[in-house]
């Protein structure tokens, strides 16, 4: 619910293309038209990716054998209220977190302390991996957060597909901001 003033959904996402940039290593993106309007009547494609393509979280299993997988993360773990903050700047308790700058292991214990159910920014493979052992959610990928004003808490969203034992997957990432800053009831 939000408790009123005008709202403003800004996408944090990547479009998905064939060709696109992808993690050293990581499979292609191919995305094929199968079906024509022409030849059947609608139109239909074929999707190649891997699982931490473009905007993507990451599950707790990606990292850590043993841990969570998005199937066994509740649905509640992948939104919520965020801030977009400076690394040397103070930071909210118990929301989301998301930098514009690339952020290092040397954030961890700040981050900790601040307790947020996620973290998405440019993150370092070694801070990347620290969180998901803390099982906090990853969000990497991201695009637009400079459309995000400093220290106004907003509400998050990312679900994954729901991919069977899955370790990641691309999400559709938004904020919806309000005239009133903190005005969701979550």
């Amino acid at each position: 619910k939000r408790a009123g003033g005008r709202m403003k959904v800004i996408d944090l996402s990547v479009s998905l293309e064939t060709g696109m940039d992808v993690f050293p290593g990581d499979p292609q993106v191919r995305i094929e038209v199968v079906h024509t309007l022409d030849k059947q009547g609608w139109v239909l494609r074929h999707l190649s990716l891997g699982t931490h393509t473009g905007t993507h979280v990451d599950a707790f299993s990606h990292m850590h054998e043993g841990k969570q997988n998005l199937e066994e993360i509740p649905l509640e773990r992948f939104f919520g209220e965020a801030q977009v903050v400076k690394t040397d700047g103070d930071w909210p308790q118990g929301i989301g977190l998301f930098f514009r700058e690339k952020v290092g292991i040397d954030l961890l214990q700040k981050i900790l302390q601040s307790d947020p159910g996620f973290v998405g920014g440019t993150l370092s493979e070694e801070l990347e991996r620290a969180l998901l052992g803390k099982e906090i959610l990853t969000y990497t990928g991201l695009v637009n957060l400079e459309q995000l004003p400093l220290g106004r808490t907003f509400l998050f969203i990312g679900f994954p597909l729901k991919i069977k034992a899955g370790d990641g997957s691309p999400v559709r990432a938004v904020a919806i901001l309000t005239g009133e800053g903190r005005s969701f009831m979550l």
